[in-house]
């Protein structure tokens, strides 16, 4: 009898410490990157790690996470097999599947432009406001002073109008030759002597030309600018001051389209720069550059509607992991009953 007590209670040991191994910890590294994983008042939070809650409820298991400064740092570990996977804004990518595995997608992201608010309209006033152009302008208006004193010499014996000493026709006879080239002249001051008639007919013809060629200054200038200031593809970087971090598959992106960019080792380090003006664009993941324009630079940045480069992120995992199907059950589950949608609205509303 004592034989069969102690057979039993090797057996409910073995199955409690089966239970407490099965119930054991699991180790997640992280980086931050807001707002999928960040510390607030001393606290891991950010949309990643508040799935990694829900996900680790399911599993019946509890988390620990390890915050890294990189992602080398934060996927070092797990392709040592010293923890058990990393989360944050981790796209999933062939290059990184060679060595780690993934899980399901846990959130469709992209990469995407982000420029200074103002930046096409400043330049346009630049533009207006430049040495050739205002150069163009006293030009026109000396010219437009000169002919007026020429009709004055013509005309000043022959009417009223111009019939006035020199410093007082001054004005005038610009006024003259202002409305001759705006509105073709003045009815009733039009030239009466031979050669200011034939003077008037010169200038109405010539202002024809040079209105035209100081219009097409002023436009070409103003379209070259809206052509190197409007960014509405990737190549429109060429030539501007371009950040992204090192390592993202961003990085990679800017890289296979022979974009010249500044590498950045963290987050916050390129938010500088481009607070600073130091960058003229920032190219990065889109919801990580979302969550900044709408938080920390609202008013002040704006993102390119387009997304040029869709793609994935997951949790990664160690090679052959066990953990990955039941973790792929717990994903499908939390899309299923909502709670991924209401952690989706609670770190960005409606923008994704």
């Amino acid at each position: 009898m004592c034989r069969i007590y102690t057979v039993w209670a090797v057996v409910l040991a073995g199955l409690l410490i089966g239970q407490e191994v099965h119930a054991q910890d699991l180790t997640f590294t992280t980086v931050t990157r807001e707002p999928f994983s960040f510390v607030q008042e001393g606290a891991d939070t950010g949309f990643s790690i508040d799935l990694l809650t829900e996900l680790s409820n399911v599993l019946g298991r509890t988390v620990q996470i390890e915050r890294k400064d990189s992602f080398a740092d934060m996927f070092s570990p797990v392709q040592a097999r010293q923890v058990d996977g990393a989360i944050a804004n981790i796209s999933i990518t062939a290059a990184r599947e060679q060595t780690m595995d993934f899980t399901l997608p846990i959130f469709a992201s992209g990469v995407q432009v982000m420029l200074h608010e103002g930046a096409f309209e400043s330049a346009l006033l630049t533009t207006l406001f430049t040495r050739e152009i205002a150069f163009a302008i006293l030009a026109a208006f000396g010219l437009l002073f000169g002919c007026g004193i020429v009709m004055w010499m013509f005309e000043r014996a022959q009417q009223e109008y111009f019939d006035r000493p020199f410093g007082q026709a001054l004005f005038p006879s610009f006024w003259w030759a202002l409305n001759l080239v705006v509105n073709g002249g003045f009815e009733e001051r039009m030239p009466r002597s031979p050669m200011g008639r034939l003077f008037g007919v010169l200038m109405v013809i010539s202002s024809l030309f040079i209105v035209s060629i100081f219009v097409a200054q002023i436009t070409a200038a103003m379209t070259v600018d809206a052509i190197q200031s409007n960014v509405e593809s990737i190549n429109d970087l060429d030539g501007r001051s371009v950040g992204t971090i090192g390592g993202s598959t961003s990085a990679d992106f800017l890289e296979t389209r022979g974009i010249t960019h500044a590498v950045y080792p963290e987050l916050e380090a390129m938010l500088q720069a481009f607070e600073e003006k130091t960058l003229d664009a920032v190219v990065f993941d889109a919801p990580i550059l979302a969550y900044y324009v709408q938080n920390r630079g609202r008013g002040e940045a704006r993102l390119l509607d387009r997304v040029f480069k869709p793609e994935n992120y997951g949790i990664v995992l160690p090679p052959d992991s066990a953990l990955r199907e039941e973790i792929n059950r717990s994903i499908l589950l939390l899309r299923e009953n909502g709670v991924y949608d209401k952690l989706v609205r609670k770190w960005f509303g409606s923008a994704f």
